[in-house]
């Protein structure tokens, strides 16, 4: 059993099962993101934890003690939402102090816990700025230390990179696992940013439909995603369907190299390659031949649709500095057989 367990926790209005029967176990001092799209559930299920919402169903553990139907003041929990909610008539320092003067600790210990944790969040110089003098990665900060300094067994946040730029939101995501893991506070963080949630989490929970579909590293999230729908969601995938013909996987009467084996003559079969895997060579060189429709410069890496004759091919190739292949080029794919994975589409039966 983990520090943290959901236990067929679920919460329906009406009609809509917004989460239905989650099993979650988290162990101490882990880091765990809630991935998915919008009005997937991953909010619901965090604002069950935090004591704001209250399930229809299940049951919620923090240490192997029931909270499910505690008040939040009565959980101890840390909370950083999307907006940081910060008081904009306190400075950095009173806000970061304002738990722990509701919970009556001492002046001494209160100064010496709001100096330590501002210097952890590399704030110390900013204490008596107000929130509207400083940027939105400082406020985020400034929120992240209000949460910590009560010392909660749990830290919960909702989006807290959702409101920073493109740059910022990528360098506070490294801040933020460094400050977790400085403190080893147990997280669960909501994101609809998959670049985020693999980028520092754990394990990734995905959930669609106010179901977790998968709940995994990252890295074993993204290179065996356990369904169509987290395939396309998390990174990019090229995705096409066709038949297993003599021991082979057959698409649009191409046969494609795999690893792969054991389906069915004539099995319905879905095939999944990411664009990194593929390699672009000269016409004729590679496993499959194509002609360039479009490419997209995008900084680190060239990104390429390919028409070929088993249908459209994403392939993204790192930028070496040399201007690529341009559009209307004859090229031809190539990819290592065990990166090509097959699957059975049980629900379509036998192909004709």
């Amino acid at each position: 059993m983990g520090f943290l367990t959901l236990e067929k926790l679920s919460k329906i209005y009406g009609d809509l099962a917004a989460v239905q029967d989650v099993d979650l176990a988290v162990d101490k001092g882990e880091f765990v993101s809630l991935l998915g799209p919008s009005g997937c559930g991953k909010t619901t299920t965090l604002q069950m934890i935090a004591g704001l919402v209250e399930p229809s169903a299940g049951t919620i553990r923090l240490d192997g003690r029931d909270i499910t139907r505690q008040k939040p003041n009565h959980r101890g929990l840390g909370i950083v939402f999307q907006s940081y909610a910060l008081f904009p008539h306190m400075t950095v320092a009173q806000n970061v102090s304002f738990g722990l003067e509701m919970r009556k600790v001492g002046k001494a210990e209160r100064d010496e816990r709001v100096k330590t944790m501002l210097g952890l969040v590399h704030l110390a110089r900013f204490a008596e700025r107000y929130p509207r003098q400083l940027s939105g990665g400082q406020r985020q900060r400034v929120a992240i230390a209000r949460a910590l300094v009560i010392q909660p067994p749990v830290l919960l946040l909702d989006e807290p990179l959702s409101n920073l730029d493109a740059k910022l939101r990528e360098e506070m995501q490294f801040e933020l696992r460094r400050i977790q893991q400085s403190v080893g506070t147990t997280t669960i963080m909501v994101t609809h940013d998959q670049a985020e949630a693999l980028s520092i989490s754990d394990r990734v929970v995905v959930m669609e439909q106010g179901r977790m579909t998968q709940i995994d590293a990252p890295y074993r999230l993204y290179e065996r995603p356990a369904t169509p729908f987290i395939s396309s969601f998390v990174g990019k995938m090229n995705r096409l369907e066709g038949v297993w013909r003599k021991g082979a996987a057959e698409v649009a009467g191409v046969t494609l190299p795999t690893e792969a084996g054991g389906f069915a003559e004539g099995q319905a079969i879905a095939l999944s390659i990411r664009p990194e895997k593929i390699a672009l060579r000269p016409q004729g060189q590679g496993r499959l031949d194509g002609t360039i429709l479009h490419r997209f410069f995008l900084g680190s890496y060239w990104l390429f649709t390919v028409e070929t004759p088993a249908g459209p091919f994403s392939v993204s190739v790192p930028n070496d500095g040399d201007e690529p292949a341009r559009q209307g080029t004859a090229v031809s794919l190539d990819w290592a057989p065990a990166s090509l994975r097959v699957e059975a589409l049980a629900a379509r039966g036998a192909a004709a």
